[in-house]
């Protein structure tokens, strides 16, 4: 059954000698993002195979709290520090569940 949040995937690519203060600057988004209104989950994972790939997991109520997390101070700090950290532009997609399985 679908639902009406929003479901984030955003890939971090990290230069391979920044790979440890990309990690650090991405896990300090943590904690405050997931005090923000509208953030149901919000989980970092780091690729096994490429330490230097990132991505973030995320559910949201709406579209509108997502567009408010990317202006919030924390946010728009943590973009300013990791652009000279990053390979490449992060990739950020948004999707809605169109169909789930519950175990």
């Amino acid at each position: 059954m679908a639902n009406n949040t929003v479901k984030v995937v955003a890939r971090i690519t990290a230069q391979p000698d920044k790979i440890e203060e990309v990690k650090s600057l991405l896990l300090g988004l943590v904690g405050d993002t997931r005090k923000e209104n509208g953030c149901i989950s919000y989980q970092l994972l780091q690729n096994k195979a490429d330490p230097g790939d990132f991505t973030f997991v995320e559910e949201w109520e709406s579209d509108s709290a997502i567009d408010t997390h990317f202006i919030t101070p924390h946010m728009r700090n943590a973009f300013l520090k990791a652009e000279p950290l990053l390979a490449k532009e992060p990739d950020i997609r948004r999707y809605l569940v169109i169909s789930s399985v519950e175990s």
